[in-house]
């Protein structure tokens, strides 16, 4: 039971660093998309958010304030990637995307510390650390150890903008 616990874990683990590793890498090759022939566009890493919403960004490819009053950032650092608590964090979230995504959720990772985004440098964050970003832009949460999306989500249920989210109700209804 263990050793398949350990080989999903690992598994997971590695979809994660392998999707963080391809969207650094695409970045250049994909994110000019032809609008019409001879004519090409950069798209945004909100845009690029918009388009797939369970993509995991890396942090020296993000400014937060592109996000402001569009998505929750949830940054996840560490020191490496192998640093059981990224990882840990890392599966957990990757459970249940869906509850993240109904919440304007972007996911963001920094495992370089040496890279100094401009993430980290806002953030500061010393060893592993799961931060919380609200979408008027604030540090609402930040934690030294994994949390369930359980207990992300209802962090994020009780804050006045989300409650707003959650009564509005749609135009013709």
């Amino acid at each position: 039971m263990r050793t398949s616990i350990a080989i999903l874990l690992s598994a997971t683990v590695a979809l994660a660093g392998l999707a963080a590793q391809a969207q650094s890498a695409e970045t250049e090759q994909d994110a000019a998309l032809p609008l019409e022939p001879g004519q090409a566009t950069v798209l945004s890493v909100v845009d690029r958010w918009k388009a797939d919403p369970l993509a995991i960004f890396v942090g020296a490819d993000v400014d937060l304030d592109d996000f402001k009053w569009i998505a929750r950032p949830v940054i996840v650092f560490a020191n490496s990637e192998n640093d059981p608590a990224f990882q840990d964090q890392m599966r957990l979230l990757l459970d249940r995307p869906d509850a993240l995504s109904d919440r304007d959720v972007v996911l963001i990772t920094d495992t370089d510390p040496d890279g100094r985004s401009g993430v980290r440098l806002k953030l500061r964050p010393r060893g592993f650390m799961l931060a919380l970003i609200g979408k008027e832009g604030d540090v609402q949460l930040r934690k030294p150890l994994p949390w369930s999306v359980r207990e992300l989500v209802r962090s994020i249920d009780k804050s006045p903008i989300r409650q707003r989210e959650m009564n509005e109700t749609p135009l013709g209804n």
